[in-house]
């Protein structure tokens, strides 16, 4: 008898020193984590006690502190199927785990938009795209819509492997980059889709930066029908339950909801970027973004939103942008082309992040201008071998003269060179490319790869 009570006083003891543990959403069977780098393990728990994790033969203990536990695993190579033991109180098991590169996929309906299209709006090569996307070496995780005013720790969704039921309700944009990247690394790759369609910058930003950068900035989204719109509630909902998951990056393909107030853009943007960097707390991860393609309605608000969106990319370290400028569509805000998206996305963290040397990646940057006579000669970044049309009618040059007035602009590609120049302007001041509501982009460098519209001058 005194035996047994020792026994159970001990069996007490031991299992007492854990907690009952509830790991964060993203801790599920089939996960990928990120390799090379210290991978975040994190979580709730009912008491204030200890986590045990076991991976790859070693394990590691956390310490409850209110409520909440995180520990980094050793950095791991790329490989699996794994298994990952979360253990308290309780004993969670996650099986078919991979180590290799995260993503996270953000912004706003092009982002969203899935594989199969939305309603009477479709991708290019959708169905074979679909046919041929069984691949267990590629997975997803959906971060389910959540509004949150204060910054939330939990996430709905599960992860999932690249197969045609799951592909074809996933986002198009981001699965072409994924593809690409797995075809090309050959290591396991994950991506966490966090969109919300129709919703600004802002929503996505946290509270902090918001006050601090924009105070008493009374522009933003007030509509009791649409709080997804509201400031930071999409960042405490859907990005801020994120952190830290160790992750290599993040795409993004949002603007169209802010085009209407455009002008702090640019700083919302990186604000935006800067803070989401700050709060990882994994150094500035690249950040590679789409510039929002050309449509039929809106007037030159959309030139000035990708304005901003050149400018973000020219200031902030590490960051990358998709010109879309070839590939919009007049009538629909969705352009159909998201394999282009994708991949084009995917040549910048390949050239960036992975060593493929000797590849393009950016489309011609307007450099300079040079006047000779009543013609003006550009000079583009990004385009070694010189501009092209790839055999396309090069159309949405405008020139003007001091007297700020602009007139349709007739354009001479030569060896590469490009001049444009208008007879009814004597003395050209400034240049315009793309400064319209609808134009299919057709200057491109030779790997085919599209200009940004864009302006010489700074004028109002």
């Amino acid at each position: 008898m005194i035996e047994k009570g020792i026994l159970i006083c001990l069996t007490f003891f031991v299992t007492s020193l854990y907690a009952e543990v509830i790991p964060n959403g993203l801790f599920k069977s089939n996960m990928v984590l990120q390799r090379n780098k210290p991978i975040a393990i994190f979580g709730k728990a009912t008491t204030e006690k200890v986590v045990e994790i076991t991976f790859k033969g070693k394990t590691y203990k956390a310490k409850v502190k209110r409520g909440t536990w995180n520990i980094f695993l050793e950095e791991a190579k790329a490989g699996g199927p794994f298994r990952l033991t979360i253990k308290g109180e309780n004993k969670i098991d996650l099986l078919n785990v991979m180590v290799g590169e995260v993503w996270v996929c953000s912004g706003q309906s092009n982002m969203e938009m899935p594989v199969k299209g939305f309603e009477g709006q479709h991708v290019n090569g959708s169905n074979l795209a679909i046919l041929n996307s069984k691949n267990n070496q590629l997975r997803f995780f959906n971060v389910g819509r959540k509004i949150a005013d204060a910054p939330s720790d939990t996430i709905s969704g599960q992860w999932q492997l690249s197969k045609p039921e799951t592909v074809k309700n996933f986002s198009a944009t981001a699965y072409f980059y994924g593809k690409l990247l797995q075809e090309k690394l050959k290591v396991p790759v994950g991506l966490i889709l966090s969109s919300w369609g129709g919703t600004p910058a802002e929503a996505w930003t946290p509270k902090s930066s918001i006050d601090a950068e924009f105070a008493g900035f009374d522009k933003w989204n007030t509509d009791d029908k649409k709080p997804q719109k509201n400031p930071s509630v999409l960042y405490n909902g859907m990005i801020h339950p994120l952190i830290p998951f160790t992750i290599k990056g993040v795409i993004w393909y949002q603007g169209e909801s802010n085009k209407s107030y455009h002008h702090n853009y640019t700083e919302l943007f990186t604000a935006l970027i800067k803070s989401w960097r700050v709060a990882w707390n994994q150094g500035d991860f690249p950040f590679y973004f789409v510039q929002i393609a050309p449509v039929g309605w809106g007037g030159d608000a959309q030139a000035f939103l990708r304005e901003k969106q050149l400018r973000t990319m020219m200031n902030v370290e590490n960051t990358g942008m998709v010109v879309t400028l070839d590939i919009g569509d007049k009538y629909c805000i969705h352009p159909p082309e998201k394999r282009k998206v994708g991949e084009r996305l995917a040549l910048w963290a390949l050239a960036k992040d992975y060593g493929y040397d000797g590849i393009e990646f950016s489309g011609p940057i307007y450099k300079s201008m040079e006047v000779k006579s009543n013609k003006v000669l550009l000079h583009f970044d990004y385009a070694p071998n010189g501009v092209t049309t790839m055999g396309k009618e090069l159309t949405g040059f405008e020139v003007a003269g001091e007297d700020r007035i602009f007139y349709t602009a007739t354009t001479k590609i030569t060896k590469g060179s490009l001049e444009v120049w208008s007879d009814r302007v004597a003395k050209p001041v400034a240049v315009r490319y793309g400064w319209s509501q609808y134009i299919d982009g057709a200057l491109y460098n030779t790997a085919g790869l599209p200009a940004s519209s864009f302006r010489t001058d700074n004028w109002d």
